[in-house]
């Protein structure tokens, strides 16, 4: 399964893996795609050298990527402490009253929250890029728009491919002006940060408004017959992210939340700004419907949301609370009925994308037989 772009890249399969685990991004690569790893829960910038130094000695020379969440436009002189003093009291005791209905126990005293969405902040983007500079990454990709214009300009000196995730061919158009070299096509389908537009409409429209940039199609994609989908669509590969959550080498430190995605169909997730303030698609819980509730204060925008429910969904991840644990996830969750290992998602990806290619050949009357 290699396109054009592919083989820029070296790698064997057009299939490009988003995932915050190391080991997963690892193993993609090594299974033949691109791991591309999440960077967004790195506030520490020795953490994010940490993994990335464990990636490097796991890809077995692979070619792998990262992916950042920084602003196109920067805001000079703005703190996380200047963010968290915007934040209403009327907001906080919202969380904390619905976290006493559900009695959701504290963490322990001095423990942090391990869940800080500090990686919105430009300031703490530019400190990942820093440190993963110093890594043969082959790819940067910004989940929040274009990069600034130095960001791209950096990593091209550097020989690093930029993409960026777009919901509408505007948006794509867009990120061509800016310079970047790869397009993420990211449909309504999808987990996490998504537009309105399902990737079976969007995809042709941002192939044909950014040629002859590259566009990667993404957005419930979880099987081989939809990759090849995708590549008949104009697509130059395809970008998986919630087709990971499931997998073995994932750690996900919760086996309840591994049963849920597990159990779930793919009518079980809901577009909501409960997480991060922007539309992102999550399993739908009784976290998502409390701030969806009309009656509720209602969500604050980006990344004020994502600092007030930081320590919320800390409690609610550690201690397991289960009606309201979730996580971002596509629609494709439907399919996502059995743990797996990386490497055999992969081998059932290409296998499925032969049998398509086959297929059609046979209906053009291109047998192989």
């Amino acid at each position: 399964m290699q396109t054009e772009l592919s083989k820029k890249l070296g790698v064997e399969h057009a299939l490009f893996g988003f995932t915050p685990f190391p080991a997963v991004a690892a193993a993609i690569s090594r299974a033949g795609g691109l791991g591309v790893l999440g960077a967004v829960r790195y506030a520490d910038p020795d953490e994010l050298k940490r993994d990335l130094d464990w990636i490097e000695t796991h890809v077995d020379g692979m070619p792998y990527g990262l992916d950042v969440v920084m602003p196109a436009k920067k805001v000079e002189g703005v703190t996380e402490a200047d963010v968290e003093a915007m934040i209403p009291e009327g907001h906080r005791q919202y969380v904390r009253d619905t976290l006493a209905k559900y009695a959701v126990p504290e963490l322990d005293e001095g423990e942090a929250s391990g869940w800080r969405i500090t990686g919105w902040m430009e300031q703490v983007a530019r400190t990942q890029l820093d440190v993963a500079f110093d890594y043969p990454i082959k790819l940067l990709a910004n989940a929040l728009g274009s990069p600034p214009a130095d960001v791209i300009e950096r990593a091209h000196e550097k020989g690093v491919l930029v993409a960026a995730l777009a919901g509408s061919a505007r948006h794509a158009r867009k990120h061509a002006d800016a310079g970047i070299d790869i397009v993420v096509a990211q449909g309504y389908e999808g987990g996490g940060h998504t537009g309105e537009i399902a990737s079976m409409v969007l995809t042709p429209e941002v192939v044909e408004a950014v040629a002859p940039l590259s566009v990667l199609a993404a957005g419930g994609i979880g099987s081989g017959q939809q990759m090849a989908a995708a590549l008949t669509l104009g697509a130059q590969g395809v970008w998986l992210g919630s087709i990971w959550l499931t997998t073995t080498e994932a750690d996900m430190h919760s086996r309840a939340l591994t049963r849920k995605l597990l159990a779930a169909g793919s009518g079980d997730t809901v577009r909501s700004r409960a997480l991060t303030g922007k539309p992102a698609r999550q399993l739908r819980t009784e976290w998502t419907d409390a701030w969806d509730d009309p009656n509720g204060p209602g969500t604050l925008p980006m990344p004020l949301q994502g600092l007030l429910v930081a320590e919320a969904v800390s409690r609610i991840q550690k201690h397991e609370v289960e009606p309201l644990l979730g996580t971002p996830v596509g629609q494709i969750v439907g399919r996502m009925n059995s743990e797996r290992g990386v490497q055999e998602v992969v081998d059932d990806l290409t296998r499925g994308f032969e049998e398509a290619v086959d297929r059609l050949d046979r209906i053009a009357g291109r047998s192989h037989a």
